[in-house]
C-alpha cells in the first residue's frame, strides 16, 4: 500500500524487487558488492592503460574504452536500485525513466559494437599478423571507436524520442529495476506500431551485424589456430578465445532473449533475471576476463602502484 501511495501521474513505479521484502537486505548487498567490484575492475584497467606507454596498442586501447563504457553502464542502473531497495521509495519521474533509458539503451549498444571491434582486432592480429600494424592503426582504432560512439548515440536517442511521444494512461508500476523499453512499451495506451517496427529495424544494425562479426572473426581465428603445430600455442589462444567467448555469450544470449521477441510475450521474472546478466554481471566479469587475468597487464598494475616487477606465469 505504501509503494502504491508514492506515485503521481507524472511518476513511474519501479516494482521489480519491491515484491520480495525478504530478500532485499541481501539483494542489497549482493548488489553493491557486484558494484564495488566492477567499478574497481574497470578503472583499476583505465588507469593502468592510460599509464603505461607499453599498453598504448589497439587491444588496449579499445578494453580501456570497453572500460569505460562499462564503468559508465552499471552507474546508470545499479545506484538507482540500490537506492530503492535502502529507501524503499520506488518512484521515478517520467523525465528520469526516459533519461536513464537513454543511457541504458546507448550504452548497452557500445558495449555491442566495441565487442565485434575487439573481436575484428583479435581476427587481425592472429589471423594476420604481418598486416596488424597497417589495418589497425591509429586512426583506424580511433574511426572504429567513434563510429561504434556515434552508432549506439543514434539508435538510443530515435527509440526515446518515439517513447517519449506515448501516452501512459494505464498502470504506472514497471514490473522491473530500472525503466527498461519492453516494460515501459507494455503500459503504453497509444499506438506502439512505430516504435516496434522501428526497434525491430534497428536489431538488424545494432544486434545480428556486430553478432555477425564476431561469430566469423571468432570462426576464422580458431581454424587458423587449429593450424598451429605447437600445443602449447593452441592452448593458449583458445584459452583465451574460450573467455571471451564466455562474455560474448552471456552478454549477447541474455540480450537476444529479452529483447528478440514481441512486446506482447514478454515475461517480467525471466526478463529481469536476464537483465541482471548484462547489466551487472557481465560488466563485473569484463575486467577479468579480459584484462586482470593478462600478464602485460599485471605488470602495467604493478609499476603503477610502485609494487616492484610482477612475476611473470
Amino acid at each position: 500500500m505504501g509503494v502504491a501511495n508514492q506515485t503521481s501521474i507524472s511518476d513511474f513505479l519501479l516494482l521489480g524487487f519491491s515484491q520480495h521484502p525478504e530478500q532485499q537486505p541481501l539483494l542489497f548487498g549482493l548488489f553493491l558488492a557486484v558494484y564495488l567490484v566492477t567499478m574497481l575492475g574497470n578503472l583499476l584497467i583505465i588507469l593502468a592503460i592510460s599509464s603505461d606507454p607499453h599498453l598504448h596498442t589497439p587491444m588496449y586501447f579499445f578494453l580501456a574504452n570497453l572500460s569505460f563504457t562499462d564503468t559508465c553502464f552499471s552507474c546508470t542502473i545499479i545506484p538507482k536500485v540500490l537506492l530503492n531497495i535502502l529507501t524503499q521509495h520506488y518512484t521515478i519521474s517520467h523525465t528520469g525513466c526516459l533519461v536513464q533509458m537513454f543511457f541504458f539503451m546507448e550504452l548497452a549498444l557500445l558495449d555491442d559494437f566495441l565487442l565485434a571491434v575487439m573481436a575484428y582486432d583479435r581476427y587481425v592480429a592472429i589471423c594476420l599478423p604481418l598486416h596488424y600494424t597497417t589495418i589497425m592503426g591509429p586512426q583506424r582504432c580511433l574511426l572504429l571507436v567513434a563510429a561504434s560512439w556515434l552508432s549506439s548515440h543514434l539508435l538510443a536517442f530515435s527509440l526515446c524520442l518515439l517513447m517519449s511521444q506515448l501516452s501512459f494512461c494505464a498502470s504506472h508500476a514497471i514490473p522491473h529495476f530500472f525503466c527498461d523499453l519492453l516494460p515501459l512499451l507494455k503500459l503504453a495506451c497509444s499506438d506502439t506500431h512505430i516504435f516496434q517496427v522501428t526497434m525491430l529495424t534497428e536489431a538488424v544494425p545494432s544486434g545480428l551485424i556486430p553478432l555477425t562479426c564476431v561469430v566469423v572473426s571468432y570462426a576464422h581465428i580458431i581454424l587458423t589456430v587449429l593450424r598451429i603445430p605447437s600445443p602449447g600455442g593452441k592452448h593458449k589462444v583458445f584459452s583465451t578465445c574460450g573467455s571471451h567467448l564466455t562474455v560474448v555469450t552471456l552478454f549477447y544470449g541474455t540480450l537476444f532473449l529479452v529483447y528478440f521477441q514481441p512486446s506482447s510475450s514478454y515475461s517480467a521474472d525471466p526478463g529481469m533475471a536476464a537483465s541482471v546478466v548484462y547489466t551487472m554481471v557481465t560488466p563485473m566479469l569484463n575486467p577479468f576476463i579480459y584484462s586482470l587475468r593478462n600478464r602485460h597487464m599485471k605488470e602495467a598494475l604493478y609499476r603503477f602502484f610502485g609494487w616492484g616487477k610482477c612475476s611473470t606465469q
